[in-house]
């Protein structure tokens, strides 16, 4: 049905135009979401849609629809788009490729998951907090599936398949006159998340953060979990993307083949990650996806590209260039972004510091300098190896290049948050504002 729609797509809009590019959206979802302590809410959501982009001249159009009695209608609109545009010879569609093999990203289990299912997941999340005394204010699970067709006048023709699912909790427990509050998430293409352990999780940050105390006011060891280090590696991340390179927009847009983090750490954004979140056979313009090194040893090695940037670059596209949906166009974006360390220095070994669970307010850093100043959300003091008690009102100013310079990883224990696939990092010395 889709390679049939998409065949028909591309036969009218070739009528019309240089060169065409249909992408065929399927996906079907099952959400439950939690309000204080019930599932006030449960859908389940099937859409298809159709993204058609046109070449005329130098001249790029974009239209899409839901409906696809409207395709002819919807390819006459990409072609007036294309004549209303301005011209740029840098537009191009992706050439035919052989497409990497990409495993874990689908589990039929969850494709065969009912609405039924997620909303008895909800409630085992809601009776594990409860149990632990603590009391639910939001939270959810959801399941989905999709799948993707790209089609164009250049030969490409790539299918993906993929399943999600996904469970979230936000606790709080009374603690003097206010509360404590925490949040837990899991991500993954398998039906392989623990509801329970979830929930327990949030709880028992919750319930740990109670009685905290305030800080002095200086710069200490600081480590940032998982969460807190996923959080301020979306400021890094608009310094590798080739788009805000050519606009100089990106503090490493001179510095190519130069030292700009620890020796330690390596960085890569790899599409085609065994499991991961965002991996695929190919990116959302037909470009086969891989792994392509952004810093090896602490050297600048690689940015990443769609195929516009790429070609303004004189460069080849990375497999970088995605889409939200069949209503958006492909532009300059993360698959999965594993930061590596050689170097290890765990809590046990530090004699005086600061545990951060997540930080609030990483979307407020500065995307051109990396300057940050953010709310550090459940953080312990350390002592000797050990966590000994709350820090509550605690702020952490900083720079994320610089962080990176003399970072440490915190543990071997990696997680997927989003795209990006991080250990907890150990970071010398932090500004921690009291």
């Amino acid at each position: 049905m889709m390679n049939d729609l998409a065949n028909q797509a591309l036969d009218h809009a070739l009528k019309g135009a240089d060169q065409a590019e249909i992408y065929v959206e399927i996906t079907e979802t099952v959400d439950s979401t939690i309000q204080n302590d019930q599932v006030d809410f449960a859908k389940e959501a099937y859409s298809m849609g159709v993204g058609i982009r046109v070449i005329c001249g130098d001249r790029m159009g974009f239209a899409y629809t839901t409906q696809t009695e409207r395709i002819m209608e919807t390819v006459a609109r990409a072609i007036s788009n294309a004549q209303s545009n301005l011209a740029d010879e840098n537009f191009a569609f992706a050439s035919k490729s052989e497409y990497p093999r990409v495993k874990g990203v689908f589990d039929k289990k969850i494709n065969t998951l009912e609405l039924e299912n997620t909303i008895e997941l909800g409630k085992v999340m809601i009776g594990t907090v409860i149990d632990n005394n603590c009391q639910p204010t939001s939270g959810g699970v959801s399941a989905g599936f999709a799948k993707n067709l790209i089609m164009n006048s250049e030969g490409v023709n790539c299918e993906d398949t993929s399943t999600y699912f996904s469970g979230f909790i936000a606790v709080n427990i009374p603690d003097g006159e206010g509360v404590s509050t925490a949040s837990e998430s899991a991500s993954s293409r398998k039906l392989d998340i623990d509801p329970e352990k979830v929930a327990n999780k949030a709880c028992e940050i919750a319930l740990n953060s109670r009685g905290g105390k305030t800080i002095e006011t200086g710069d200490m060891e600081v480590i940032m979990d998982h969460h807190a280090a996923a959080g301020l590696l979306s400021t890094f991340s608009q310094a590798i993307n080739g788009d805000n390179v050519q606009r100089g927009r990106s503090i490493y847009a001179d510095k190519m083949d130069n030292k700009v983090s620890s020796s330690s750490l390596s960085i890569y954004d790899d599409g085609t990650l065994n499991g991961g979140l965002y991996s695929s056979h190919c990116d959302g313009e037909g470009t086969p996806t891989q792994k392509t090194t952004i810093i090896e040893d602490g050297v600048l090695r690689n940015f990443l590209y769609d195929i516009h940037t790429a070609n303004k670059g004189n460069v080849q596209s990375t497999g970088n260039g995605m889409r939200a949906s069949f209503n958006d166009m492909p532009s300059v974006s993360l698959s999965n972004l594993i930061v590596d360390f050689k170097d290890f220095k765990e809590i046990s070994e530090i004699k005086e510091g600061l545990l951060v669970t997540d930080v609030l307010g990483a979307h407020t850093a500065n995307p051109i300098s990396g300057d940050f100043s953010v709310e550090a959300m459940n953080a312990f003091k350390i002592k000797n190896g050990e966590l000994v008690y709350p820090i509550k009102n605690a702020m952490l100013s900083g720079n994320i290049f610089s962080l990176l310079k003399d970072s440490k990883a915190a543990s071997h224990k990696k997680r997927q948050l989003g795209p990006f696939v991080v250990p907890p990092l150990n970071v010398p010395s932090l500004r921690v504002v009291g």
